[in-house]
């Protein structure tokens, strides 16, 4: 099984072989990098499956990531059957902790390269030895994925920069993980909502970060690590969050999906995400 370091330089030979090196997209992004995590669409999914994913595409996404849902009791099969035949990819999907050991067969089904764990478990996000605990379990998860043929990865929020005795949740799940089965979906907006940099972590953390979730986050609030108040959200190009530069650490570490959500949006959810799509094409 070759590492993912391996992957990358053999994906990035292939690529130089076409003419696409990264230098090539030194000041714009391919078309493909873009994806909608469909937790955004939400309701739209609930009432009209493959129209959504329709729209999502006439905007000029060019993937989806799938949230733990049932999507209307919809089998993984014709999930998939839907998503392609909206002209769309089916990289990665979302998936819960507390269910997250049942769903390796649905992944599979739905044809997805990654699976994401979008929580921790309550409770264990406010110790270290809470965190140490989801370290082990992601190790298990990601051995089992691997043997499956899929990579795994866990998903941020705020509360994992909490810090104990001078240490921090995310630094702890980083150092207890195995890096050969353990990848991080680093959520951009959660990380500067904790107060950290998305660019100084994927500098700190090369090749552990597999792909980003993008939103924006609005100026003029304090940063918090838990609790209500959290919640700024915008869209990508509307906020403080600094997209080229986070493009440009990314993609030459190797990162090459940034899936836009947006948890709640204060305009119809299709708007946002044609605002995001309109920023992102045009200035990364």
């Amino acid at each position: 099984m070759q590492t993912r370091r391996e992957f990358i330089n053999r994906g990035a030979m292939g690529m130089m072989a076409l003419g696409l090196a990264r230098g090539a997209y030194a000041e714009k992004a391919p078309p493909s990098a873009f994806g909608v995590q469909l937790y955004t669409v939400r309701e739209l999914v609930k009432t009209d499956l493959p129209s959504t994913l329709a729209a999502i595409r006439k905007i000029g996404y060019r993937s989806v990531e799938t949230f733990s849902a049932q999507y209307g009791g919809t089998s993984a099969k014709d999930l998939r059957t839907m998503i392609l035949d909206a002209d769309l990819k089916v990289p990665s999907a979302h998936f819960s902790y507390s269910d997250f050991g049942n769903r390796f067969e649905y992944a599979k089904e739905l044809g997805v390269t990654y699976m994401n764990c979008g929580n921790t478990l309550a409770g264990d996000d406010t110790s270290l030895d809470g965190f140490k605990r989801t370290a082990h379990q992601y190790n298990i998860w990601g051995e089992q994925a691997k043997s499956l043929g899929l990579r795994f990865s866990f998903h941020n929020h705020n509360v994992e920069f909490a810090t104990f005795d001078g240490v921090t949740g995310i630094e702890t799940l980083l150092k207890e993980t195995d890096p050969a089965l353990v990848e991080w979906q680093m959520d951009c907006y959660w990380v500067t909502q904790a107060g950290s940099d998305p660019v100084t972590l994927l500098k700190r953390y090369p090749n552990r970060i597999q792909s980003l979730h993008v939103k924006d986050r609005k100026p003029g609030f304090p940063p918090s690590t838990s609790g209500p108040g959290s919640q700024h959200f915008t869209e990508a190009g509307k906020g403080t969050l600094n997209w080229p530069a986070i493009w440009s650490a990314a993609w030459a570490d190797g990162v090459r999906y940034f899936f836009v959500e947006q948890d709640t949006t204060e305009i119809p959810p299709l708007d946002s995400l044609k605002i995001s799509y309109d920023y992102l094409s045009t200035h990364i």
